[in-house]
């Protein structure tokens, strides 16, 4: 368990030489990877023959090891990029790329109060977490049981005990929200839910002012209901949508290509920040596309809307 004074305190990184008790991630010469838990006496056994843990135990990572057929494999610790996506799931996990946009885009950092629904297996937690440090918050809210407990197991085998900054709360959002002096003032909130657009209001009451509201969506109905409803709510900036796709490049002398695996898309995700108490935001002078907000819309409206785009001009 990390100790207060180590420079790595509840980052979920380890230094130094393998030890009992540490997950290290083998890869073979196919990339085929295999997450282990270091045990003595222990052995692991592959198509390849076997290994034995306390060949591992005590060496510095990054060293290649024999299997007793033959087999070789590289041994490292794994980056919290790569135990995200082969930990245990009970929901699906927010995938590194996307990970790394909400760290970024909605400015996490150390020390902040992030409030996150829901917990899903525990995946983004482990990036808020080490964004906010051990003096931050993260408190998370997950509406079901199961998926509460499996990544309650995720985020402990990550930090390798219950890092001091999480608190997690099976219970829904809206219902939770507010009830305790932790959930008030908070700097960011991040939204993995099915129905974003239901906690926008609750969202707007535990918001401080300048804070960051972070919507991750799957679905384009999702991002427009979701989008519609901040902009409709008058307490936020204009929300900004985006998605990311990561494509890898395969490079081998003069042959520099796209790579045949790609990234595409995991989610849109939507940001927007939270008004002082009592303002609103210019109203926009753009006008709207024709069609927009015609008479087949029917989620919310932006204030200053005429009846019908198109038959009035739009100074709003």
């Amino acid at each position: 368990m990390p100790t207060d004074d180590a420079p790595e305190t509840w980052s979920g990184v380890h230094r130094g030489p393998l030890r009992a008790g540490e997950w290290v991630r083998l890869t073979d010469t196919k990339g085929r990877r295999h997450n282990i838990c270091l045990e003595e006496g222990r052995r692991f056994f592959t198509n390849r023959g076997s290994i034995d843990h306390d060949d591992l135990i005590g060496r510095p990572e990054g060293f290649s090891i024999t299997s007793s057929a033959g087999g070789e494999y590289l041994v490292f610790r794994p980056l919290l990029s790569e135990f995200v996506v082969s930990m245990p799931r009970g929901a699906a996990v927010v995938y590194p790329k996307d990970a790394a946009q909400i760290v970024a885009m909605a400015d996490i950092f150390p020390g902040a109060r992030v409030v996150e629904a829901g917990v899903g297996s525990g995946a983004l937690t482990c990036s808020l977490l080490r964004a906010v440090g051990p003096h931050g918050l993260v408190s998370s809210y997950e509406r079901r049981p199961e998926f509460a407990e499996v990544a309650r197991q995720n985020v402990d085998q990550f930090f390798d005990g219950r890092h001091p900054a999480w608190k997690l709360t099976v219970g829904d959002l809206v219902e939770s929200l507010g009830r305790s002096d932790g959930d008030r003032d908070i700097d960011r909130v991040i939204l993995d839910m099915l129905a974003p657009w239901e906690c926008v209001g609750a969202v707007a009451e535990a918001l401080t002012p300048g804070g960051i509201v972070c919507a991750y969506v799957a679905t384009t109905t999702q991002l427009g209901r979701t989008v519609e409803t901040i902009r409709a709510h008058g307490g936020f900036t204009e929300p900004q949508p985006w998605e990311t796709l990561v494509r890898d490049w395969h490079v081998e002398g003069l042959a520099i290509r796209p790579g045949h695996k790609m990234i595409g898309h995991t989610g849109f995700l939507v940001t927007a920040r939270r008004m002082a108490p009592g303002e609103t935001v210019p109203a926009k002078k753009r006008r709207p596309a024709p069609g927009a907000y015609g008479v087949d819309y029917q989620g919310p409206r932006p204030a200053g809307l005429p009846p019908t785009i198109g038959e009035e001009p739009f100074d709003a």
